[in-house]
């Protein structure tokens, strides 16, 4: 009898050399506990078929469906015969596989009425989709796929059959051997979830949900299966993130209350609007958490235009008042140069020290960028060293060495997805006790998401939209099925221009040169044509649709002083048009520009088209935000774009986001080159699972703050939630 497998035995002892070979380098699998934790993808079940209408061209796929018939005909260019099967789903669909050389055998095999499951990836050929470079293994002797099926595939005799995430050279059916293989003689950990929480939530135990998973023996048991493993995935994350909270919470900070007569007073009576409700009611949980001894940790969520970096000016003015300085990290010189230019207007003479018009008790507001020169350089990080700069705003070059405050009280991290923990952690590491921390992300968040990767923060939302801000109409351009459309858009945008406003044009693409973060690989998996580069762009605008406009050029390939000489240039109104990527998504307020035109937006996600359109109609005119796409009607790029169009509800349009998109990016799965074993839980669909396995992470903390009486627990949690998906849930 062999000897028993453990999580940690190496997947060579169990399958052989040849097949574990296979499973590292194609699946980075290299354990049974590796391979029993790589779930199927989904169930085939036997006598239904796949919907094969349904298969995308390009896709590696694996299909459960029935020969229809088969042909052998010769080979036109050299000697010999080919053989062509046809395998269909019932319902219409048809795909068509082709093997070359005289195989009477294969001939013999694949008769019409066998039941079999097939792989490869889709093409298309003259209007016929094929399977290219196809494999298969048949299920059973009779055409109703419920024959007895042979010993070597005894892996599919269940009614369920599992369906692997697999490769070209390691298909399902030998995943599926493997792991029964590994099944066979395998023993599982310890359970590690407690006892009670087992039994209040009604959770089969995790040996056989990790068998029944692989094997189910009914729907049922893989339902109750899922949910078991689902519940672990849920249950790590949240222990991870009410730990940390724990922690941060012991952490001491100095306090810093608002101070009677201070700058933040002065502010505020100067300011010229009223603040709204949800401005004031956030303003208030802030203040409070300044002014308490233990580090803020706070998410600020808000609409595009919510007015967040008012919000986030009054708390630095806070600190300031309370003797220490605050420090804003933005992701780009574009942005961080904005919010600069930005709070020195707010402030006026509050924001001026030591200059002549300055007022009593003001500070001073530095920027510190990686493109300052040496003498300005020297200058501002002499500032922010004496503490006379109270605030100071930059970009990654706040983190270098040599840029040291006095008393650094509060760090703001904007657009917060952009950052990684190292980065943040930099610029705690520069104050003598942990500051206080303000995130700040104009992405709105799902409750689910939020839960689950800012569970460590508490979390404020600001919704409602300032007074005097402008409505955004938004529609869709189908620029192939009505070109005379895109040439309204043209004339469209030459109204707002005439009528004394601005306009944006963006791209996806900067145009030759390497690619950049802000923009997509020139050309997709499918071959379409590259999409639109700024740099193709806007001289074929200047000579045609747009000529005799004063058109600027903006993307992040540019230098930081050019970068910033055209946004003082659009800003003071010197260009009528601005051609730009997506460098302009966030932080940039031109209140004068009224309409965008978005080229290509079908290469752009939900959030970002709802970002980008948040440019427009910040000032008393409306705004007004045109979506060209190539992306034919009733296509899922189509139906994006045309959610886009219908609502201005940034929260409605997350949901959607997250519903379209990969769950893994969102989790952190596929976020780093390492493997997760996040692969079940799904924030759409396992609302409900993940709230109850926060309530039990929270009072599972309050009794045993680091685990100590549950090390098994602790050792799961850590293989779950390992340290490059603790930096993801950091990241957000």
């Amino acid at each position: 009898m062999s000897e028993p497998a453990t999580v940690d035995t190496p997947l060579k002892k169990l399958v052989g050399d040849k097949t574990a070979k296979a499973l590292a380098s194609h699946l980075d699998l290299h354990t049974a506990g590796d391979l029993v934790y790589h779930f199927p993808r989904r169930y085939d079940e036997r006598g239904e078929h796949t919907d094969i209408r349904s298969l995308d061209v390009g896709e590696q796929v694996t299909v459960l469906a029935q020969v229809q018939r088969t042909a052998v005909r010769p080979m036109r260019q050299r000697r010999g015969n080919l053989l062509e099967v046809t395998v269909g789903d019932g319902s219409g669909g048809v795909l068509t596989l082709t093997f070359f050389g005289n195989q009477a055998w294969r001939e013999r095999e694949l008769r019409p009425g066998r039941w079999g499951l097939f792989a490869g990836k889709v093409t298309e050929f003259r209007g016929k989709r094929q399977l290219n470079g196809p494999e298969y293994v048949l299920l059973g002797e009779g055409g109703d796929g419920e024959a007895a099926v042979s010993d070597d595939i005894e892996e599919f005799a269940g009614a369920l059959i599992p369906v692997y995430p697999a490769a070209a050279a390691v298909p399902t059916w030998v995943i599926a051997r493997c792991v029964r293989v590994v099944l066979d003689t395998f023993t599982p950990p310890d359970d590690p979830l407690p006892s009670a929480v087992r039994a209040s939530r009604k959770l089969v135990g995790l040996g056989a949900a990790l068998t029944e998973i692989h094997r189910p023996s009914s729907k049922e048991a893989l339902h109750q299966a899922r949910r078991r493993l689902k519940w672990d995935e849920a249950f790590a994350v949240q222990v991870t993130l009410v730990q940390r909270k724990h922690r941060a919470a012991d952490w001491p900070a100095r306090p810093r209350p608002a101070r009677p007569g201070g700058l933040l007073e002065a502010f505020d009576a100067r300011l010229p609007y009223e603040l709204t409700a949800g401005q004031h009611e956030v303003g208030v949980e802030i203040a409070a958490d300044l002014a308490a001894p233990h580090p803020m940790h706070r998410l600020l969520q808000g609409e595009v235009g919510s007015g967040k970096t008012v919000v986030a000016l009054r708390a630095m003015l806070q600190v300031v008042d309370a003797g220490g300085q605050a420090a804003l990290l933005a992701p780009t010189e574009v942005l961080a140069s904005q919010h600069h230019r930005g709070m020195l207007d707010l402030l006026g003479p509050l924001g001026r020290a030591g200059e002549l018009g300055s007022a009593e008790h003001a500070t001073r507001v530095e920027l510190v960028t990686g493109s300052l020169g040496a003498a300005a350089r020297r200058r501002a990080l002499g500032e922010v060293a004496s503490g006379a700069a109270g605030i100071v705003l930059g970009t990654h070059a706040l983190l270098y060495e040599g840029v040291d405050f006095a008393d650094l009280g509060l760090v703001v991290v904007d657009e917060q997805h952009r950052f990684g923990v190292e980065q943040r952690d930099a610029l705690r590491a520069k104050a003598d006790q942990p500051p206080h921390v303000l995130v700040m992300t104009a992405t709105p968040i799902p409750r689910t998401v939020a839960m689950t990767v800012y569970g460590d923060l508490e979390v404020s939302t600001l919704s409602q939209l300032p007074r005097g801000r402008s409505p955004i109409a938004s529609h869709v351009v189908p620029a192939a099925e009505k070109p005379a459309y895109l040439d309204r858009a043209w004339r469209r945008l030459r109204e707002e221009v005439t009528a004394g406003h601005q306009a944006y044009v963006v791209c996806p693409r900067i145009g030759d040169g390497p690619a950049s973060d802000e923009e997509p690989p020139p050309e997709d998996d499918n071959g379409r044509r590259p999409p639109m580069a700024v740099t193709e762009v806007a001289p074929l605008l200047a000579e045609g649709p747009l000529h005799g406009l004063r058109i600027g050029v903006l993307h992040g390939r540019l230098p930081a002083d050019e970068k910033d000489a055209v946004m003082r240039s659009f800003a003071a109104g010197d260009l009528d048009v601005l051609v730009a990527t997506t460098v302009i998504e966030v932080g940039v307020d031109v209140p004068n520009a009224t309409v965008m035109i978005v080229l290509d937006a079908d290469r752009f996600g939900v959030s970002q088209l709802h970002q980008l359109r948040g440019r427009v109609g910040r000032g008393a005119a409306a705004g007004l935000c045109l979506l060209v796409s190539e992306a034919a009607e009733g296509s899922s790029a189509r139906e994006r774009l045309d959610a886009v169009a219908s609502t201005g509800d940034g929260f409605k349009l997350a949901e959607l986001d997250l519903e379209q998109r990969r769950e893994g990016d969102v989790l952190g799965a596929t976020q780093s080159g390492h493997r997760s074993h996040l692969r079940l839980l799904s924030l759409r669909r396992d609302a409900d699972l993940i709230r109850d396995a926060r309530a039990e992470a929270i009072t599972l903390i309050e009794d045993d703050p680091e685990l100590a009486r549950s090390p098994a627990l602790a050792a799961s949690v850590a293989a779950l939630v390992d340290e490059d998906r603790a930096e993801y849930l950091e990241k957000g």
